[in-house]
C-alpha cells in the first residue's frame, strides 16, 4: 500500500481526502483480513489510501501509541524549534520499533506528497488534517468538544512531523522506496 501511494499519491489531486468506492473498499477489506492475495494496483489509488488509513486505525492502542497521547499532545508547546524537534525524537524513542520503522515509510510518503502539493492540492496542513486521527487517539473517549480539540492538536504535530520529517527521521526518509 505505502509503495503504491509513494509512487502515485503525489500526482493525484485529493489523495487521502477523497475515498474510493464503498463496496470496493469493503470488498478488498475483508480478502486482506482474510488473508486473500490482493493486487492494489488494479484499484483505485483512492481505495488503496482508505484501506491505509483504516489499517492505521485498527492498530492497537495507535502508532503513535495512546499511552503517550498526553506528551504527544504537548509536544509543540513547549520550547524553541530545536526543542520541539529534540523532544519527538526522544518520544519516538519510546515507540515499539516495528511503529517507528512503520512511521519513517509513511512520513516518506507523506513527504513526497507534499512536495508536489502544487499538482495534488495536498499540503503539509491538508495530509495532517486527514491522516493525523488515524495516527492518535486518547486511550479513553471523551466530550465532542475535547475530541475536537483533542484532533486539532494532533493535525498540528503531525503537520510539524511532515515539514521537518528530514530532521526527525533522517535525511534517507527522502530514498526509502528507492527508484520505483
Amino acid at each position: 500500500m505505502l509503495s503504491l501511494l509513494y509512487q502515485e499519491g503525489p500526482s493525484t489531486k485529493g489523495i487521502f481526502r477523497r475515498s474510493g468506492s464503498a463496496k470496493t473498499f469493503k470488498e478488498l477489506k475483508e480478502k486482506l483480513d482474510s488473508g486473500t492475495e490482493v493486487d492494489l494496483a488494479c484499484e483505485s489509488i483512492f481505495v488503496t489510501a482508505s484501506l491505509f488509513k483504516d489499517f492505521l486505525r485498527n492498530i492497537p492502542g495507535s502508532i503513535l501509541s495512546s499511552q503517550l497521547c498526553d506528551k504527544w499532545v504537548s509536544v509543540l508547546d513547549q520550547g524553541n524549534y530545536e526543542e520541539k524537534i529534540k523532544s519527538i525524537q526522544r518520544l519516538i524513542e519510546h515507540l515499539p520499533r516495528a511503529n517507528v520503522v512503520l512511521l519513517r515509510y509513511i512520513f516518506g510518503v507523506l513527504h513526497g506528497i507534499e512536495m508536489r502539493s502544487e499538482e495534488n492540492q495536498m499540503n503539509a496542513f491538508n495530509l495532517a488534517v486527514c491522516i493525523a486521527p488515524s495516527l492518535l487517539w486518547p486511550p479513553v473517549s471523551s466530550t465532542p468538544d475535547i475530541e475536537s480539540e483533542f484532533i486539532k492538536k494532533i493535525s498540528s504535530l503531525v503537520q510539524f512531523l511532515i515539514e521537518n520529517c528530514c530532521r526527525i527521521f533522517g535525511d534517507e526518509i527522502t530514498s526509502l522506496f528507492g527508484e520505483i
